[in-house]
């Protein structure tokens, strides 16, 4: 069934303020939700914390008064959203078993993404990602166990593979090289736009949440490898972002943000398993239907055009939480060696490379790989699941 945001009517905006009560939502039972019902939690905090920040920045460039307070109005139920999806995650769980399912979303979200990415530079970019997001999630995984002694599995429950994917200690680049080339707005598939813009959210979010959670560990292993997996996720966003055409207008970017919004609800009220859950993904785009109005009214008045000149003329397929194993272990066996030059690809280690690896590692091992000899010194094994086999590249199987 096709679905166009633009010819539905959602919930008034004057109607849409919730009370303590309708805020105070149940969270999720970590032991027995579905994970992906928690991955699809944590992508839309990220894409409601982008959508909030960007109202800001936009309201800050902005001297009409009135649009800041429409600005205001919209953003102060995207702030009641944000609170009711992240609320959703359970006071039971440790940082360390959300960084997980962090990196569960970073895997199988991204990997969908260049699955179904039609432009071939935009698909590479996301598969040049998700194999450092996998090799975080692996290292992750290691730590866990050591700090924890709980196993990863009981958390990605066997949708999503844990081993090594391009070594951590190789994702330190020049910032430079960071930098990609953008989409075209005016030439590119509408579905490019939302991929982009969705996985420069989750990646944000993930920045910005290991920035502020990894110092809160006493175990000294544990906060060095999220500072040097923080520090990674600062040139994800770069890499990201920079996908975005910049010469989208603020009001083209307003309204690419609040169909995003609707597509995703949409796509995640269709296929979630849990009807507690369920339930606010179908209220949360009823309210932004009406959020993509205000939005399109604002760019008829200000920017002189009509959104559907951009904005797609009904939903893609919705965007779908699934098990990736057979196309990330593809990945894995051609992709292992890249890292980038410029806005390209290269497999070759290059000045600029090695300078930084020089600087960034003076000659010690980094965190990413002391975590992997205190956990084989304490287990005398690696945490692995592999569930489809060895590892593809035999050079990354274990001894």
């Amino acid at each position: 069934m096709t679905f166009n945001p633009l010819e539905q009517r959602g919930i008034p905006l004057d109607r849409q303020v919730r009370s303590w009560r309708e805020l105070n939502v149940e969270p999720i039972d970590p032991d027995r939700c579905d994970p992906y019902t928690r991955c699809r939690i944590i992508t839309m905090n990220g894409i409601e914390v982008e959508a909030i920040l960007f109202s800001h920045q936009l309201a800050r460039h902005c001297p009409d008064p009135e649009i800041k307070r429409q600005l205001a109005r919209t953003r102060y139920i995207e702030a009641q959203q944000q609170k009711v999806v992240n609320w959703l995650l359970p006071g039971v769980s440790s940082v360390l078993e959300t960084t997980i399912a962090y990196e569960q979303v970073a895997v199988d979200l991204t990997a969908w993404v260049a699955r179904m990415e039609p432009d071939p530079y935009l698909k590479q970019a996301y598969q040049f990602g998700v194999l450092e997001d996998f090799d975080h999630l692996y290292r992750y995984a290691n730590l866990y166990e050591m700090i924890e002694h709980r196993k990863a599995e009981s958390i990605v429950d066997n949708l999503t593979e844990v081993m090594p994917g391009r070594p951590t200690r190789f994702h330190h680049r020049d910032p430079v090289d960071n930098v990609r080339d953008p989409y075209d707005k005016n030439t590119t598939n509408p579905l490019s736009k939302l991929h982009a813009l969705t996985i420069m959210s989750t990646e944000q979010q993930t920045m910005n949440f290991y920035m502020n959670t990894g110092p809160t560990y006493m175990e000294p292993i544990a906060r060095q490898l999220y500072q040097e997996i923080g520090l990674i996720e600062e040139e994800h966003v770069t890499h990201y972002e920079s996908l975005v055409d910049p010469g989208e207008t603020w009001w083209e970017q307003l309204v690419n943000h609040e169909y995003n919004e609707c597509y995703l609800y949409y796509s995640f009220m269709e296929q979630e398993s849990d009807p507690k859950v369920k339930a606010i993904w179908e209220l949360h785009l009823n309210m932004e239907l009406e959020h993509l109005h205000v939005a399109c009214d604002l760019m008829r008045r200000h920017d002189g055009r009509d959104p559907q000149q951009v904005l797609a003329p009904e939903l893609p397929n919705v965007l779908t939480f699934e098990p990736n194993k057979q196309y990330l272990r593809e990945l894995l066996d051609t992709q292992m060696d890249l890292t980038t030059l410029g806005a390209g690809y290269v497999r070759e280690a290059h000045e600029r490379f090695e300078r930084m690896q020089e600087q960034i590692h003076g000659g010690e091992a980094p965190p990413s790989d002391r975590v992997m000899a205190e956990h084989n010194e304490m287990f005398g094994r690696e945490y692995r699941v592999q569930s489809e086999g060895a590892h593809p590249d035999p050079a990354m199987r274990e001894k």
